[in-house]
């Protein structure tokens, strides 16, 4: 029989209760987990909160799982989409987007490959 190739490694596991918590553009919150090559953010904002128009290199997708926000996306917002409890936006590596929270929201945001910026606390974006 063939030998796996396959070497196996440890699985991490996380509470979200237990990992550290920051607050970034006025009273928005988030916290984070990542590996290697993914990572998962857990983010509260508020009504009326605003995102910027940004980009980076990373894949995103952002699960709303409470609340809703309106994403534009491209270079010239020409694709506008409210996302509710329980939708997914795709957003590509590279692509402009911004967003405008509309009622108090829970989402997820996961990126491949993870933030560099979000590691090192770098992102002048959100700290503005």
């Amino acid at each position: 029989m063939p030998q796996s190739t396959h070497t196996a490694q440890a699985a991490s596991h996380y509470r979200w209760s237990e990992r550290p918590s920051e607050t970034i553009l006025g009273g928005v919150t988030r916290r984070f987990i990542a590996s290697d090559r993914m990572m998962i953010g857990e983010v509260r904002l508020r009504r009326g909160d605003l995102v910027p128009l940004h980009a980076h290199p990373n894949e995103q997708f952002t699960f709303v799982v409470e609340g809703a926000m309106r994403f534009w996306c491209g270079e010239a917002d020409e694709h506008g989409r409210v996302v509710r409890s329980g939708e997914v936006i795709v957003i590509p590596a590279n692509l402009p987007h911004r967003a405008q929270v509309l009622e108090d929201t829970l989402e997820y945001d996961i990126f491949n490959p993870p933030r560099n910026d979000w590691l090192d606390a770098g992102d002048p974006l959100l700290r503005a």
